[in-house]
């Protein structure tokens, strides 16, 4: 269960909780549902005077933004599991890829912020595999 759990993309967690909620806000049909996610959710007043409006929308990018940093420090370690993770990173990136083009509630900028984290997870877990892998050894010459 442990290297399961380490093998799973935790940016899954924001792309399943955009479905949820765009769910119980009326359905991947409904133009209504993309809205609803930034209308405002609650008000914070500021010190200078301002109002902080927060949305679900919000709420969703600061918490894919905590998963990303949690992920790119995952994907540092060279481990089996970690190719297991990129593999399952792509799988997710396609996923959105293909929510974002065909749902019309997924073809918002919360949800493509979410599928640009995803793809940035993707392009990094490559990045560090091959630079913590080191170069190619040199071939022998043959006498």
């Amino acid at each position: 269960m442990g290297k399961a759990f380490a093998a799973a993309p935790l940016l899954l967690l924001p792309a399943a909780a955009y479905n949820i909620l765009v769910l119980a806000l009326g359905g991947f049909a409904s133009p209504d549902a993309a809205a609803r996610i930034a209308d405002r959710l609650f008000e914070l007043p500021a010190a200078s005077g301002g109002v902080w409006e927060v949305s679900y929308a919000d709420l969703l990018l600061a918490g894919a933004l905590i998963v990303m940093f949690v992920e790119l420090i995952k994907s540092t370690h060279s481990r089996r599991v970690a190719l297991i993770n990129h593999i399952l990173s792509i799988a997710l990136f396609v996923a959105c890829l293909a929510e974002l083009l065909l749902v019309p509630a997924c073809a918002t900028s919360t949800f493509f912020l979410i599928a640009l984290m995803v793809l940035l997870d993707v392009l990094a877990g490559f990045i560090l595999g091959v630079s913590t892998r080191g170069p190619a050894p040199e071939a022998k010459p043959k006498r």
